[in-house]
């Protein structure tokens, strides 16, 4: 109770939540944790998180499977490209493949760094899409902490990858743009792949993702959930058209 006999709840503002409770509240209540964001936009754990997952499954792919491998796996998603490696002679073909496996091992220990990119562009987006079509008041920095919380559960993604590698999995079959089944497309590796590329973006996590993404830029942006849903899933269907089609003429 204060002097005047009123108490403090009722004049002192509630505390926010702690980065700790963002996080948590993300997977079980992440109203709370978008909410919270008007309060505050900061960002450094999911990203710390995010940094930490990424380096460590790096180092299990890299242990595990080894990028000569994950490049091998990957010139079979690309045909034209197989097909130019096997015109080449053998010396030439062998220098080509450890080059690339080269870049692949330094741009997935680097991936730490296309998360702040990929977030800093997707951010941008939904920031634009909600102030200048649907003249929302929210702030860059406000999206950009909603993407880093919408995305933590991707984080389970790396977890089941490095269990399935370090338990059992069959690492000459690895895919690093597919690593996981939460996706039908993990289960058809012999479809086209234009239908394996379709089928991946119905996927558990990502889903689970894009559901996030909806609720807390609806919070942020304090527009009606269903305008929240036409960008937000408008958005990831033309990503979806874009890269079935790139897929397709591949």
């Amino acid at each position: 109770m204060s002097l005047d006999g009123t108490s403090n709840s009722a004049v002192e503002p509630a505390a926010g939540l702690s980065q700790v409770e963002r996080v948590v509240d993300a997977f079980v209540s992440p109203s709370k944790t978008f909410t919270d964001i008007l309060r505050n936009t900061s960002w450094w754990l999911p990203f710390l998180l995010a940094v930490v997952m990424s380096i460590a499954g790096a180092v299990v792919i890299d242990k595990q499977v080894g990028f000569a491998t994950v490049v091998q796996n990957t010139m079979h998603d690309s045909p034209k490209q197989e097909e130019k490696l096997a015109g080449l002679e053998p010396n030439q073909r062998a220098a080509q493949l450890h080059g690339m496996s080269i870049v692949y091992r330094y741009t997935t220990y680097a991936s730490p760094i296309f998360i702040l990119l990929i977030t800093a562009i997707g951010s941008l987006v939904l920031w634009a899409s909600f102030n200048f079509v649907l003249g929302a008041q929210t702030t860059y920095g406000q999206m950009f902490a909603v993407w880093m919380y919408a995305s933590l559960p991707r984080l389970l993604s790396s977890v089941l990858m490095m269990i399935t590698l370090l338990f059992g999995g069959n690492a000459e079959a690895f895919n690093a743009k597919n690593p996981v089944g939460t996706n039908l497309g993990f289960y058809l590796p012999d479809a086209a792949l234009w239908l394996r590329t379709l089928l991946g973006f119905f996927d558990v996590i990502g889903i689970w993702v894009l559901v996030l993404m909806v609720i807390g830029t609806a919070i942020v942006a304090k527009v009606k959930r269903g305008q929240a849903i036409a960008v937000v899933v408008g958005w990831w269907a033309l990503v979806l058209i874009l890269s079935v089609g790139i897929a397709a003429v591949s």
